[in-house]
């Protein structure tokens, strides 16, 4: 006589149902992942520096680092997405957090930011490379050679003997007079284009002097390039804030790494406590910038700008509530903002390219 067979229990059945769902799920998920190239490279990035970083520090200093530096960590989760995503670089935000809310000596925040963006941003390009994002390379070689000697003088022997809040304010009365004109051309329909239209002697000298500017203030504050770059290439050359964003990022992320070296082991002021607030942001950095880009890429031009021109009026309230201004202070703001909105009004109506806009082949014109 057969013994009836056992049969497993309805909740054992259901179980194993679910548990070869969320198999085949995570399988498929994890196939989509990575079958986009960007996303490998990315994830790559992080697990070797997390690596390096856990080996380097030690576990257990690595996480109690972590813990006590906690507000760089914060500061870094914001800053490493707008680092990667628009070209207002992590410094921008990490600078004026550290100097005004964190009472971190300028010379320190300038320091740290320039350590952590040649991670953050550096992560952020290889991610915008693999995404294979278009952006211009002719300007990016020419305006990083320029950034070059614009970041040793500005960090060498500009920056010891300029007083700290002029610095400060400078660099936001800059950015301000960016986000006047960025405004205005926000809200005009102008044909943008996705190359510069013609590069030659004319246009290398540009970018070497884009390089320059942008160098001296990155040695100032920590961050600048990016923001200069950017500056140049839609103000000037008409380019599309879709390539000129990425482009930026690439030339932050090259002129924070010469910066990084240059303090490192030649000026010889990368040490505690900067190196506790680098360690502490470094986990997160490589993986917002890349989230950044990636962001980024997903938006339009318009959005884009919004959200540079909010960043640019929250380091404006933020100036205004945390420095000490008196009639001085003021006076050299006040020549700041009119000579940056000057210069940025006469790129803006420059003829130089926008007559050649109308005439350029279709693969370099955009309306997005």
């Amino acid at each position: 006589m057969l013994k009836p067979q056992k049969t497993q229990p309805t909740k054992i059945i259901k179980f194993k149902k679910q548990i070869q769902s969320s198999y085949k799920l995570f399988f498929y998920v994890g196939k989509t992942l990575f079958s986009q190239n960007f996303i490998g490279v990315s994830i790559f990035v992080a697990i070797a520096v997390w690596t390096i970083w856990l080996t380097v520090a030690g576990p257990s200093r690595a996480l109690s680092n972590l813990t006590e530096n906690w507000e760089a960590s914060v500061t870094m989760i914001f800053g490493s997405i707008v680092a990667g995503g628009t070209s207002m670089g992590g410094g921008a935000v990490a600078f004026p957090v550290f100097t005004k809310v964190l009472h971190v000596p300028p010379n320190e925040a300038k320091v740290f930011s320039l350590a952590i963006q040649s991670i953050g941003m550096s992560a952020a390009s290889l991610t915008i490379m693999a995404m294979k994002t278009k952006v211009e390379w002719r300007f990016i070689r020419w305006t990083s050679l320029g950034g070059i000697p614009g970041i040793i003088l500005s960090s060498v022997f500009l920056a010891p003997v300029i007083p700290p809040d002029v610095v400060k304010f400078s660099f936001t009365m800059m950015i301000c007079s960016f986000a006047v004109v960025l405004f205005v051309l926000n809200r005009s329909k102008i044909t943008r284009n996705l190359a510069i239209p013609t590069w030659g002697k004319r246009e290398r000298y540009f970018s070497l002097l884009a390089g320059l500017w942008g160098g001296i203030v990155s040695g100032l504050v920590g961050s600048g390039m990016d923001i200069v770059g950017f500056s140049i290439m839609v103000l000037l050359f008409g380019l599309c804030e879709k390539v000129s964003t990425p482009t930026s990022v690439i030339l932050m992320a090259i002129n924070a790494v010469v910066g990084f070296i240059l303090h490192q082991y030649f000026v010889g002021d990368f040490v505690k406590p900067i190196t506790d607030y680098w360690l502490a942001a470094v986990p997160v950095v490589v993986v917002g910038a890349p989230a950044g880009a990636i962001l980024s890429s997903l938006m339009e031009r318009r959005t884009i700008t919004r959200i540079v021109i909010g960043l640019i009026l929250m380091e404006l309230a933020s100036s205004v509530l945390l420095i000490p201004l008196d009639a001085k202070l003021f006076g050299y703001s006040l020549f700041v903002f009119s000579m940056f909105s000057s210069i940025y009004y006469w790129m803006y109506k420059s003829k130089i390219y926008r007559s050649k806009i109308s005439v350029a082949p279709s693969f370099i014109r955009s309306r997005y």
